[in-house]
């Protein structure tokens, strides 16, 4: 960077030197963030923290750069990093979102931007890049510093709420905007939005105009101070705040928005599910992130009775544990309510097949009537729907043919290798091992199980927040005390009892290669103690590129293990099925 670092002073108007997190580091460098971690542990003379926090500290760029460069890493910032260490360098992060804003204000209308540098790089970038993906990028860099405060919906649940409403290209509303993650997925032709923080409301107004939608944002809580009252819109998106008890219950009694109920004090999220329905136009769709535990708390039993008699309330499923989708039509005048609704305990990938195989067949659902009981519980865990057997032998057998066996090539070694172990990787800084505690308490924060390790599933669990709690990252090594192993893909997952944690370095070890060695260790259990220690297993001395080329056949064996469970499972189901389905007169023998 050419600019000379300025003195830090305590001046209103002082000018920081640039600083960079641990993330913007391995970025830069190209390498994984756990290299970042392990040369700070190794080296000791890698740049101490110039500010930040324990858990999130901030390093001079300018020293950073000077030890890459002594060890061979030099490294050119590109400009978009440029442009972002200067907004950085422009005060402190308290100030970054309005200094943020203010450069989105400058890349839409090229005007109002005071800082020579600055303006100059980001007229380069929106020349070369366009205004929308430079701010773009800009945003993503303010996301990922800020990423343990900050909460965007994932791109994953906001392009399924949009298929799911048909809101693409309609007129659509999200009170609880933030950074308009759901508006812009929906490509609206009318965008409105409110954020109680005007900076991420600007942000987000922002965003949208420079991606060319009709845009109306306003900063202001949506509860208390609708900026939309008169208006109603096609379909409504909303990732609400979760657990909010100071939303207004006692400025809000007699609010017409209630036609539902009275949200009880520490049900927030019902009063903005009954907020979202009364801003779309009748038979407009709703479409709102809840907790888990709304769809059973029994405060809330009275308006979830009323939602499913008027016919508002369509689904309730269930996306990660912890995690519903619920989804909604503002009822029309002199319409019929259904008899039924959809209620799922199922995943992200599947919801959208599932949510249309109901609206084929209502019937399928749960009847609204068996659902009147005491305690209106719409809890999809452990619910499982009454299906045509027939129709679920012929989806059955679709998948069983679908599974592919492949057993990966293998051929005689030429000699023995060398070997180390686990213990030693651990010593020259290689490795990285952390065991989850091995009890919880009940809570709804998810929660990888000792199953979900041996199926190579998604998280089934459920924890209360434990500041003791271990999580994996992508690329971890995940090991149960049975000899189930998983190499982590997706986003950080707690681990639950029994469950342990292997951090590589990625320039001295492949993880797929490690977890190819444990595995093949099959950890036999030796006492009641819920703690591994491996740190005996042998692990054969190769170079990077051969523990790569190994793990990819031990990947390769995993797969073929898991078809094979898969087979079973399957199998098992299309007999049950099969037999069930004959039975009922659902299919009959086939020909040939």
């Amino acid at each position: 960077m050419s600019r000379k670092p300025n003195a830090t002073t305590t001046a209103p108007d002082s000018v920081r030197e640039a600083t960079v997190t641990a993330a913007d580091i391995a970025r830069l460098a190209g390498v994984r963030r756990a290299a970042v971690s392990n040369w700070r542990r190794r080296h000791d003379d890698f740049p101490r923290p110039v500010g930040g926090t324990a858990s999130s500290p901030l390093f001079s760029l300018a020293d950073v750069q000077a030890w890459l460069r002594g060890r061979g890493r030099p490294f050119e910032l590109a400009p978009i990093d440029l442009a972002w260490q200067r907004l950085r360098a422009l005060g402190d992060d308290l100030g970054l979102g309005a200094r943020l804003a203010a450069a989105g204000d400058f890349l839409a209308d090229l005007t109002g931007l005071d800082d020579p540098e600055l303006l100059t790089l980001l007229t380069r970038l929106a020349v070369n890049d366009g205004a929308a993906a430079t701010f773009e990028q800009l945003c993503d860099r303010y996301f990922e510093a800020h990423a343990r405060r900050l909460s965007t919906t994932p791109p994953v649940f906001a392009d399924l709420m949009v298929r799911l409403t048909g809101a693409k290209g309609t007129t659509v509303l999200d009170p609880a905007c933030g950074f308009g993650s759901l508006l812009l997925a929906a490509e609206a032709a009318s965008a409105w939005g409110q954020d109680v923080d005007p900076d991420t409301a600007r942000i987000a107004g922002i965003r949208l105009r420079l991606h060319g939608a009709d845009t109306e944002v306003y900063p202001a809580d949506a509860l208390r101070d609708n900026a939309f009252a008169a208006k109603k819109a096609d379909v409504v998106l909303c990732d609400p705040p979760f657990n909010e008890r100071g939303w207004g219950h006692e400025e809000l009694v007699g609010d017409a928005r209630w036609e539902y109920g009275l949200p009880p004090r520490g049900e927030s999220e019902l009063a903005w599910i009954q907020h979202c329905l009364a801003q779309v136009k009748p038979g407009g769709a709703v479409a709102v992130l809840m907790p888990g535990a709304a769809a059973g708390r029994r405060s809330g039993k009275r308006i979830r009775a009323n939602l499913l008699r008027s016919g508002a309330l369509r689904a309730v499923c269930t996306l990660t544990p912890g995690t519903d989708l619920w989804l909604l039509t503002r009822p029309e005048p002199g319409q019929r309510s259904p008899a039924t609704v959809l209620i799922a305990d199922t995943t992200a990938d599947a919801v959208e097949q599932v949510w249309r195989d109901y609206l084929d067949d209502p019937e399928s659902g749960e009847r609204i009537i068996d659902l009147l009981d005491d305690d209106v519980d719409l809890t999809p865990a452990g619910r499982r729907r009454i299906t045509d057997p027939g129709q679920e032998f012929l989806q059955a057998q679709q998948l069983f043919r679908r599974i592919a066996f492949e057993l990966p090539k293998l051929e005689p070694a030429a000699a023995e290798p060398a070997y180390t172990t686990v213990g030693e990787l651990v010593k020259a800084g290689a490795l990285q091992i952390m065991h989850a505690p091995p009890r919880t308490a009940d809570g709804d924060e998810p929660l990888l199980t000792t199953d979900d390790v041996l199926i190579g599933g998604p998280p089934t669990g459920c924890a209360a927040p434990d500041p003791a709690a271990v999580f994996a990252q992508e690329q971890d090594v995940v090991a149960s005390v049975t000899g189930a192993v998983i190499v982590h893909s997706g986003p950080g997952v707690r681990l639950g009892p029994a469950l342990s944690r292997y951090r590589v370095d990625p320039e001295l070890l492949d993880p797929q290669f490690l977890a190819g060695c444990l595995r093949a260790a099959d950890f036999p259990v030796h006492s009641a103690s819920t703690r591994i220690d491996a740190r005996r297993l042998k692990v054969p001395r190769y170079s990077l590129g051969t523990q790569r080329a190994y793990g990819e056949t031990f990947r390769a064996l995993a797969d073929f293990d898991r078809a094979l469970r898969q087979t079973a499972e399957i199998g098992r189901d299309l007999v049950r099925l099969g037999f069930a389905a004959l039975a009922e007169g659902r299919l009959k023998p086939g020909g040939g």
